[in-house]
């Protein structure tokens, strides 16, 4: 079975910084896309970053230069490395894959078969 499990989230100071990490099983993780979305109550979700198993990278714009997506395969963990952040990043953030090699509609949540249970960042 697939799993994703979020954590790092929490609360911060405009300004700070927060990096979400998300442990995944079952899936083939270094050459799978993986991606972090996020939602607030009464939103649609949304992309925020995603990488590919080819490495290729995309962010939302409304974090380029902000955030970093990295992933660590020895660990099967990927990261989100979240600076400045401002008050219209709180939401809860998810970790998503597609199990295929490139991201398709990277920040789409169509093609994202697997999502873990989220971990909220609050921003103040």
């Amino acid at each position: 079975d697939v799993q994703l499990v979020e954590s790092g989230g929490g609360s911060v100071q405009a300004g700070g910084s927060l990096r979400l990490s998300c442990v995944a099983s079952g899936v083939p993780f270094s050459i799978a896309c993986m991606a972090w979305f996020r939602q607030v109550p009464g939103s649609e979700r949304e992309g925020v970053a995603s990488l590919s198993g080819y490495a290729e990278i995309a962010y939302a714009d409304f974090v380029k230069g902000r955030f970093t997506i990295s992933k660590d395969n020895a660990e099967n963990t990927l990261y989100l490395q979240m600076n400045d952040l401002n008050s219209e990043d709180t939401a809860m953030y998810y970790c998503a894959t597609q199990v295929s090699n490139r991201c398709v509609q990277a920040l789409s949540t169509a093609n994202y078969a697997y999502w873990g249970q989220g971990t909220q960042v609050t921003v103040s």
